[in-house]
């Protein structure tokens, strides 16, 4: 195998990029329902500061015939080329935090070279966990909270998180091969595959994003504001719930996938993390409180305190 290292070009001013931080992982190409993974690292970037740390070589890891890159016919020339781009991040959190995000395409070629080169430098930058996304369609309605389906060696996670845990072969991204060579050096790493109603799986749903970024915040302990997605959900949603009144068809889908749903979870009981004893999500107030005293904690320089 070729050197890993020459599959990406590391940026001058690494130097300064802190060891320790948390790395978050979602890379497009593959199934991707709901546009999840395309929506929350856009979004990331579009709402969060950030610097790049190192870029891939496209022209070694992309098929342009599959995925053909974006460029503007304007009237008489060509305009706005837009190429594909795979990059490592360094990304800022609302409070102050800092984490790697690797996103961009999925590469098409040599996947063994590229997760070398990954786990190479999760080792310079002694990243502390990895934690990746991707979304698949499932038999499931959107008046339910969206699943995950969680795999890696953070058991706490999986024991809280998880709602599915099939036994069957699935077709492997990139990002499996990274999270099951990590897993052969006991790195903590924790994959979310999110259950996207199949019904929806070709639209850009907004609520796949914020379940995106929930499963990372659960894993990192990341602070990244949602609301403008959530509205934007909530929208969307108010659109499906439309159409559902008016098509006798559709309703029946989703009152037969409603029924199977909660049948399923009710053998299946989950807690989630957010919730009290009874099942209460806390109040704004009380999360405020909880978000007061982390910052208290950090402004006393106690940062190694877990959230």
């Amino acid at each position: 195998m070729q050197d890993p290292e020459g599959l990406y070009e590391l940026n001058e001013d690494v130097f300064d990029v802190p060891g320790g931080l948390p790395l978050v992982a979602g890379l497009t190409g593959f199934a991707d329902a709901g546009s999840a993974v395309t929506q929350f690292t856009e979004y990331l970037l579009d709402t969060l500061d950030y610097r790049i740390v190192a870029t891939f070589d496209t022209d070694a890891l992309l098929d342009y015939r599959a995925r053909r890159p974006m460029i503007y016919f304007d009237q008489d020339h060509l305009t706005n080329y837009r190429p594909a781009r795979l990059a490592l991040y360094l990304v800022t959190d609302e409070i102050g935090q800092q984490f790697l995000l690797l996103s961009g395409f999925e590469p098409d070629f040599q996947w063994e070279r590229f997760s070398a080169a990954v786990l190479g430098l999760i080792e310079e930058f002694q990243v502390k966990s990895t934690t990746w996304v991707h979304s698949i369609p499932m038999p499931v309605p959107h008046t339910r909270s969206i699943g995950v389906t969680v795999s890696g060696n953070r058991t706490e996670l999986i024991d809280s998180l998880s709602v599915w845990k099939p036994h069957t072969q699935v077709p492997a991204n990139a990002l499996h091969l990274i999270e099951y060579r990590l897993q052969e050096t006991e790195h903590p790493t924790v994959g979310f595959v999110l259950l996207i109603p199949h019904y929806l799986a070709d639209t850009e749903y907004p609520d796949a994003a914020v379940a995106a970024l929930s499963s990372i915040g659960a894993a990192t302990g990341l602070i990244i504001p949602t609301d403008q997605l959530r509205e934007d959900g909530r929208e969307f949603v108010a659109k499906i719930d439309s159409q559902v009144e008016t098509n006798h068809e559709l309703a029946r889908l989703v009152g037969a996938l409603e029924e199977r749903h909660d049948s399923y979870m009710e053998g299946n009981p989950l807690r989630s993390p957010l919730t009290d004893e009874d099942g209460e999500l806390p109040s704004a107030d009380e999360i405020a409180a909880e978000l007061e005293n982390f910052l208290a904690i950090r402004r006393n320089g106690q940062d190694d305190l877990p959230l």
